[in-house]
């Protein structure tokens, strides 16, 4: 049985298989009654045919046999006639019986054969339904077939799936554009602000105001990148390259070497070759995330393990840290953008929606699970370089 239909009632398909045969069956009993009573009174109008003949021939041998009142004459044949048409009527009854229920087997055979086949169009609309979700809007049912009510609901979806895909592009190129926008301010900031302090033109008194308004700085740019990389891996716009997750992984360890040390992290590795077919630059931005994360919500002197590989078509890269206890219900909130946890963090929030993001584009897999002791396992799937290589190149024959 499928999860989506556990603990339901019986399928369409079935009701309407039983309701047919309801039908047929009301429909045959009445008229098995009504063919029952039409008999009975056949037979009851004609009984005559029957009685008076036999009457007369007991009468005939009259010379032989004592005489006997007519009426004591048609006793024997009327009582044998009323049990020929007893016979009659039981046996037309209980072979109708018989009959009508094996029609109705085969009505509901048959019901539910239809039922199946017209409802199988109903049914791809729902797997579409279940499937497509906001990284992949760009798929469309085309459901073929007669033009019928199915048809129409099928071109509604399509046509909803459109305006969304839509709505979901115009937001997408707002926020790059938007990022992008804001970048060139914020350099006009940071130069504005770094060169009198790098020249010593600021007093003492006001450094730590200008140290502070440089860090701020820093969170927006982080901010914006974030938003870039959120764009960019949602808008599903790839320019893939082999890549292996462990080089990504050495650079990403060496990136936030100094901020594990500061916090007196260790950071630990199991490396081993992790090839796929993605996009550098936003793979780059899942595995910096992912260690990042792991860094920054942790304890002092707490641990991030970090590991690569590769088996059965599939690479991936896992990372486990210490830290606070996660309640699993707390697990999709974090997924959501500008969530920063119970931990809050120096990110802007938007470290696992990008992960995810990145992760669903090259059509892998992100699954989160709070440790027993306390932080999370992140552990992230993607197709081998060669899987998805096999299967562009499939992709590209069907095309032609």
């Amino acid at each position: 049985m499928s999860p989506h239909r556990r603990g339901r009632g019986p399928t369409i398909r079935t009701r309407l298989a039983l309701l047919n045969a309801a039908v047929l069956a009301a429909g045959g009993a009445v008229l098995l009654a009504i063919n029952w009573f039409l008999v009975r009174e056949a037979l009851g109008d004609h009984s005559a045919t029957v009685i008076e003949p036999n009457a007369a021939t007991e009468l005939a041998p009259a010379t032989t046999t004592p005489a006997v009142p007519a009426e004591a004459a048609t006793v024997l044949p009327a009582r044998q006639f009323e049990q020929f048409r007893d016979a009659v009527l039981h046996d037309l009854l209980t072979r109708s019986a018989f009959v009508l229920l094996a029609v109705l087997a085969l009505a509901l055979l048959a019901g539910w054969w239809v039922a199946r086949r017209s409802l199988t169009r109903i049914g791809a609309v729902t797997a579409a339904a279940r499937h497509i979700n906001d990284a992949n809007l760009h798929d469309r049912l085309a459901l073929v077939g007669p033009d019928d009510e199915v048809r129409e609901l099928a071109d509604t979806f399509d046509a909803m799936l459109n305006r969304l895909e839509k709505s979901f592009a115009e937001q997408r190129r707002f926020t790059a554009q938007a990022s992008h926008e804001l970048r060139t301010p914020l350099t006009l900031q940071r130069t504005a602000l770094e060169i009198p302090l790098a020249q010593g033109l600021v007093p003492d008194n006001l450094r730590p105001a200008i140290h502070r308004a440089l860090a701020a700085v820093d969170r927006s740019e982080n901010l914006i990148g974030s938003l870039l990389a959120l764009a960019r891996g949602e808008s599903g716009v790839l320019t893939p390259r082999p890549t292996d997750l462990t080089d990504l992984a050495r650079t990403a360890i060496a990136d936030t070497r100094a901020e594990a040390d500061d916090a007196a992290i260790a950071v630990e590795t199991r490396l081993a070759p992790a090839p796929v077919m993605g996009d550098p630059s936003l793979l780059t931005q899942l595995v910096h995330n992912l260690l990042a994360n792991a860094v920054r919500h942790n304890h002092p002197g707490g641990t991030v393990h970090l590991s690569t590989g590769h088996s059965a078509g599939h690479s991936y890269i896992e990372v486990t840290n210490s830290g606070p206890r996660i309640d699993e219900a707390d697990i999709p909130a974090l997924l959501e953008p500008f969530r920063r946890g119970r931990t809050g963090g120096l990110g802007a929030g938007l470290g696992l929606s990008v992960i995810r993001a990145v992760a669903a584009t090259h059509q892998g897999t992100l699954t989160i699970t709070p440790n027993p002791a306390g932080g999370l396992t992140t552990h992230v799937l993607l197709p081998t370089a060669r899987e998805d290589t096999e299967q562009g190149t499939r992709r590209v024959a069907a095309g032609h």
